[in-house]
């Protein structure tokens, strides 16, 4: 029973902040016909407004991101046609990211460079976790497989690495480039800039989420580890 209040604490630190994102983005959702604009159709109107014409709107079902390889701001279709407050401010967002991208903000681009360097490491890891006791049984030596099992579990860090060097980049694109596009555009309704600026930390929190999901699994391997 003594360890029942700290397993709680854990699980509400590591899925509370995903769970709150996910209940604030579909809060917004509704009414879907807020706005007169869809997603896609602010997310043009605010990029032509910042003369970056070249950057294109597309529907995705990856998650809503901005690509800055392709110059591509990526809307999923609930955020592409729709016209709730949370469709147009998770497209300012994204446009906030395209604006940095133009302006050459560095974070970004580290953040970039972090990523194309870490991709697919996270999948090795998981391999070579599995993959340790077989190593140990086959070489004979344990402590071969411990040490591949360490390498593993330091592989998945960089995905924590990762997620927290995202954390200033997406709180810039929402409170630096997107509250103001959208508040000094004129495009908020009466009331709605508290609103907002909520899904706005929750559209930068994503990140803190993944982050501390990826710790939760960097915990659960240690623990394997331990037994």
């Amino acid at each position: 029973m003594h360890l029942l209040i700290p397993a709680l604490i854990l699980l509400a630190v590591v899925f509370g902040p995903g769970l709150w994102v996910q209940r604030i983005m579909r809060r917004y959702s509704e009414p879907g016909d807020r706005y007169r604009e869809t997603g896609s159709q602010l997310a043009r109107q605010l990029l032509d407004a910042l003369e970056l014409r070249q950057v294109k709107v597309e529907r995705t079902e990856a998650g809503d991101h901005y690509d800055p390889k392709d110059k591509a701001v990526r809307l999923t279709p609930d955020k592409f046609d729709g016209r709730s407050l949370t469709a147009i401010t998770v497209a300012a967002h994204e446009v906030g990211h395209a604006h940095q991208d133009h302006t050459g903000y560095r974070p970004l681009r580290w953040r970039t460079r972090l990523v194309t360097a870490t991709r697919g490491v996270e999948r090795l890891g998981a391999a070579a976790l599995m993959a340790s006791p077989f190593i140990g049984m086959i070489s004979g030596a344990p402590s071969a497989g411990i040490l591949v099992f360490l390498g593993g579990l330091a592989t998945l860090g960089t995905a924590i690495l990762v997620h927290m060097a995202t954390l200033p980049t997406e709180l810039d694109a929402s409170f630096n480039r997107a509250m103001p596009m959208l508040e000094q555009g004129g495009i908020l309704r009466p009331g709605d800039a508290p609103h907002a600026q909520r899904l706005l930390t929750a559209a930068a929190l994503t990140y803190v989420a993944a982050s501390l999901m990826s710790l939760l699994n960097i915990a659960r391997w240690w623990a394997i580890l331990r037994r």
